[in-house]
């Protein structure tokens, strides 16, 4: 089954807050994740640059970390900056993601795709899910607990909810990474191109970026 893009909150075995991102696509599959310092950015792999005259939408941060390391902001577009900076100066995160998701609203594509966003707090140990459609806007705390993931994706599995659940089978970025891509619920969601997960370490947020190999 195909679900567009997907944006995850879990937390591990032992107790460790986690966001996730998959880009699932169809359309533009030549695109790649690049981690920086505190942020991740989803670019075009090197010879597809022109795809961004295509599509506008294809190239954007998907991570920040703020608020002194101790909020990861997770989503599969441009909403991420305004979303971040307005955590950074205070504003609680349920108020960030609402004025942010109204803000830009859904991508005037030709599929008026959704804006998924995802958030996880460390000082409060605490995830959030948000989507904005062309027919509403959800969003919602999640209730955490250790060893389970929720989702939200842009197509289908397209509303938050506590049903959208399951076993989160990963010790660190790398396996979140690995996990979204194509392991338990998420080995039946076709197209997968790259993941993203900022998982909660002793200090900050550990960042991994990983690419789909070819099935």
């Amino acid at each position: 089954m195909y679900i567009g893009r997907i944006v995850s909150v879990a937390q591990t075995q032992d107790g460790r807050i986690c966001a996730v991102y998959r880009v699932s696509s169809r359309s533009f599959p030549n695109r790649t994740a690049v981690v920086g310092e505190n942020k991740v950015s989803i670019i075009p792999k090197p010879g597809f640059e022109s795809d961004i005259h295509k599509n506008p939408y294809i190239a954007y941060n998907c991570v920040r970390i703020v608020r002194n390391g101790s909020v990861a902001v997770v989503t599969n577009g441009s909403q991420t900056d305004p979303i971040a900076e307005k955590i950074d100066m205070g504003m609680p995160i349920r108020d960030a993601l609402v004025l942010s998701s109204i803000a830009l609203d859904y991508e005037k594509d030709s599929y008026n795709t959704p804006r998924i966003s995802a958030a996880v707090d460390k000082t409060e140990n605490t995830g959030w899910l948000a989507i904005v459609r062309h027919d509403g806007l959800e969003v919602r705390k999640m209730p955490l607990k250790p060893g389970i993931f929720f989702h939200v994706a842009t197509y289908e599995e397209n509303h938050v909810s506590e049903s959208q659940t399951g076993i989160f089978d990963a010790a660190n970025a790398e396996d979140a990474c690995d996990f979204i891509l194509g392991k338990g619920l998420f080995a039946q969601r076709e197209n997968p191109v790259t993941a993203v997960a900022a998982m909660a370490d002793q200090n900050l947020f550990a960042l991994c970026a990983k690419d789909a190999q070819p099935r």
